[in-house]
């Protein structure tokens, strides 16, 4: 069974793993559901969607209706303007079937001039606010894509009283001592102010080559070998304080939720062991802090 720990200053218990709601969004409801169910017998209690993952909202509808108390329910908005925020989050409340969020996320928040408009007076920022102040959401967090985005979860943090951040993280990113020393000194940041901390693209291969035609679950390719993908979850799991999103190809999700249930903190892959699998299984880094930045 996977492991607890506290969600930052939430109050929560959230299982280490956070279920991933993209992964949902190409998906009729009963396979959606097949798949919450899959999550949740593994000891997932927090799922995370956004209102841009398709229909995924929609086909949670009819699982919350279920389990609405069983889960800490967490969504996201790219809306950078008050009234288009507020607009959105009322919108993804009445697609997943429910009169609260527990966390409401600016998503991928990054770019110079979306971060000044969600934070100028009549922003995003300031509209969910007001809507945590009305029982519509009871948690804000801020979450971001690319190399840049802890340094940039810093400054946003400078601004506001956030909740929770997300950014991505695995070995082959940690490689940048740059992007390294950002992720240090957020996740410092966070601890010391009780501010959760979530990650994604812990079992990111690579991104697609170019004239692959196959099927895609995700705008990258995940590994998909079992014991690759062990190491590449104990390399996140095993620090403390630190919660893993799960990938949005639901294909490997199986293998995601059983090396999590394994995970412990301080057992982390050596070097050596994620220098291996990045050779054996041609890992590379999503992002370069320039082309390769945007998704």
């Amino acid at each position: 069974m996977i492991k607890t720990a506290p969600f930052g200053n939430t109050g929560h218990m959230s299982s280490r793993v956070i279920f991933g709601g993209a992964a949902l969004g190409a998906m009729s409801e009963e396979r959606a559901a097949a798949t919450l169910d899959l999550a949740v017998a593994a000891g997932v209690n927090h799922l995370d969607t956004a209102h841009s993952y398709g229909h995924a909202e929609v086909v949670m509808n009819p699982w919350l209706a279920e389990h609405r108390n069983e889960v800490f329910l967490a969504t996201k908005t790219r809306e950078r303007s008050g009234v288009s925020a507020r607009v959105g989050l009322e919108d993804s409340l009445r697609r997943l079937g429910v009169e609260q969020v527990d966390l409401i996320q600016l998503h991928n928040l990054v770019e110079e001039d979306e971060w000044r408009e969600a934070f100028s007076p009549g922003g995003a920022v300031e509209a969910l606010a007001a809507a945590r102040d009305e029982g519509l959401v009871r948690f804000i967090g801020v979450t971001g894509h690319g190399l840049r985005i802890p340094s940039m979860h810093l400054r946003s943090l400078d601004e506001f009283a956030f909740d929770s951040v997300l950014f991505p993280l695995n070995f082959s990113l940690m490689q940048s001592a740059a992007f390294a020393a950002d992720v240090d000194e957020l996740v410092s940041r966070c601890v010391e102010r009780g501010i959760a901390i979530q990650t994604i693209k812990s079992v990111a291969k690579s991104r697609w080559e170019q004239g692959y035609d196959g099927p895609r679950f995700s705008w990258y390719e995940p590994l998909r070998d079992a014991d690759a993908i062990e190491r590449a979850v104990r390399f996140v799991l095993g620090r403390e304080h630190v919660f893993l999103n799960s990938t949005s190809d639901a294909g490997v999700l199986p293998m995601v939720l059983k090396a999590a249930a394994r995970a412990k903190v301080g057992d982390v892959p050596t070097e050596a062991e994620m220098q291996s699998d990045s050779e054996q299984f041609g890992i590379s880094p999503l992002f370069d802090g320039a082309d390769l930045e945007r998704i």
